[in-house]
């Protein structure tokens, strides 16, 4: 079989998938009205220094108007970061393609 690996892996991408749709599910079903179910440890982290009483010593110059567009700086400054890696590593493997043929 020709492409026996590709569609060993298409399948484990599917269960995975499967598996994580099944378990969204459940965990949005089973959330009280109101409840985050997806909130990331900045949120935790955050709400247990401001439990602490503390308070901030400065405050962020800009403040993104949505979190989509806080977002969407992250996926962008990620891209940029992506293929500023992207370009070392081909640059590199270039160079030392080139210097074996010559």
């Amino acid at each position: 079989m020709k492409y026996k690996l590709e569609i060993i892996f298409a399948v484990v991408i599917v269960v995975f998938a499967a598996v994580f749709l099944i378990q969204n599910a459940h965990i949005q079903a089973t959330a009280k009205p109101g409840e985050e179910t997806w909130q990331g440890s900045d949120d935790m982290g955050s709400a247990a220094i401001e439990a602490t009483g503390y308070t901030p010593w400065i405050q962020p110059l800009w403040t993104p108007p949505s979190t989509e567009v806080e977002s969407l700086l992250f996926s962008i400054q990620s891209g940029l970061g992506a293929l500023v890696i992207g370009y070392f590593f081909g640059y590199y493997r270039g160079k030392r393609d080139s210097a074996k043929a010559a």
